[in-house]
């Protein structure tokens, strides 16, 4: 299944999901209105925090940027930007950016290495090692430098600070029905078992977290989980 027909199949299958008014009572109908507002007051504040935010970092970290282009194009000429498009909430693909941290022909040297795959479940691809990771790119990765450049797809509303992560298409064709409950809320920057362990949590247990996060969901936690990512990244708890 290519990128255009998934998006068009969960998109199709999101799209079923309406309210059904008829036989409802208006006790029942005022309270799912109450929430409704509920949910949407909780979103509108998420959104302003989102783009405030964003835009605030994105000045304030332009030297840091200079120097990480720099050291990049110096430790692997060629592009410093990596795109890649990524699935977002009900299965919208949208392309997502990073420094880039790979030399140019590791999309090539994955089939070599597949098979070594160290993150259990079989859906994601992480390696300690990876030998497509140059220098500079090891370092940015560890820090997680390299995902800086998703505060521009926080600012258009692809992205939120706070979210589950975005997978990639190929990743989401492997989904349970359990695990695409993910795709019901807008990806985000860093995630709750980003800041409890990163890629020492497997596959299974981190959509296990991921949906700990969206049941239980408020601009509260997320500004607790913000306040984790700190320690979690300086400390770099399961990165690589």
């Amino acid at each position: 299944m290519n990128d255009d027909e998934l998006q068009h199949e969960l998109l199709h299958r999101y799209s079923r999901l309406r309210y059904l008014n008829s036989g409802i009572s208006p006790r029942m109908l005022l309270k799912r209105w109450l929430w409704h507002g509920v949910i949407s007051g909780t979103y509108f504040v998420k959104r302003l925090i989102d783009v405030l935010a964003s835009v605030i970092l994105m000045i304030l970290l332009i030297p840091l940027f200079a120097v990480i282009m720099a050291l990049i194009y110096k430790s692997s000429p060629g592009p410093v930007f990596y795109k890649q498009t990524r699935v977002g909430r009900w299965g919208k693909l949208f392309t997502m950016w990073k420094f880039r941290s790979m030399y140019l022909d590791a999309d090539q040297r994955l089939k070599e290495i597949k098979a070594q795959n160290e993150m259990a479940g079989g859906v994601l691809f992480k390696m300690k090692n990876d030998p497509r990771i140059f220098p500079v790119g090891k370092f940015i990765r560890k820090a997680s430098i390299d995902e800086l450049p998703q505060l521009w797809n926080v600012f258009k509303g692809d992205m939120s600070l706070v979210g589950p992560r975005p997978a990639l298409p190929s990743e989401v064709n492997k989904y349970s029905l359990q695990d695409r409950q993910r795709l019901e809320v807008i990806p985000g920057i860093t995630c709750i078992w980003q800041v409890s362990g990163r890629s020492n949590i497997p596959f299974p247990q981190q959509v296990q977290l991921d949906i700990q996060y969206i049941q239980s969901q408020s601009v509260w936690l997320d500004i607790k989980l913000l306040l984790k990512t700190i320690p979690a990244v300086l400390l770099s708890r399961g990165a690589y």
